[in-house]
């Protein structure tokens, strides 16, 4: 049986508060990025992630190992106490964004190498409609 983890980190990173979304599956820890601005309260954070979960964009998925621990309420509480009281994001989490972070770099350069060359392309066949009304009158 496969499980499906998620944990959302909420920290402040200078000027923002930022929250780091974190989605393991498979064996596999996709991560997403959401800056709140001013420290946003509990209840903001819950509507937050009602409302726009499924409309993140998750970077791609970063292989990682999971330990398989036991279901007893008392260990999910400490390891939850655990969690809390470490502050940042995961490594894991940051070489995923990372990979996001490169994936949309390498995206905008395509998108503006095209928008380039359509420019050019018009701005050349400006020239050839000015030059061929320029010859036409002879």
């Amino acid at each position: 049986m496969d499980k499906t983890n998620g944990m959302l980190t909420v920290f402040f990173d200078e000027p923002f508060w930022v929250g780091v979304f974190e989605r393991s599956e498979k064996g596999k820890l996709s991560a997403a990025k959401v800056s709140f601005g001013a420290e946003p309260k509990e209840s903001e954070v819950w509507d937050y992630v009602l409302r726009h979960y499924y409309k993140l964009k998750f970077s791609p998925a970063v292989k990682v190992k999971t330990k398989q621990t036991a279901d007893n309420p008392k260990r999910r509480q400490r390891n939850a106490r655990k969690q809390l009281s470490t502050a940042g994001i995961g490594t894991k989490s940051q070489q995923a964004l990372k990979l996001m972070q490169e994936q949309m770099k390498t995206e905008r350069k395509q998108i503006k190498k095209e928008q380039r060359e359509a420019e050019k392309h018009r701005q050349f066949e400006l020239k050839q409609q000015k030059r061929r009304k320029k010859h036409k009158g002879h």
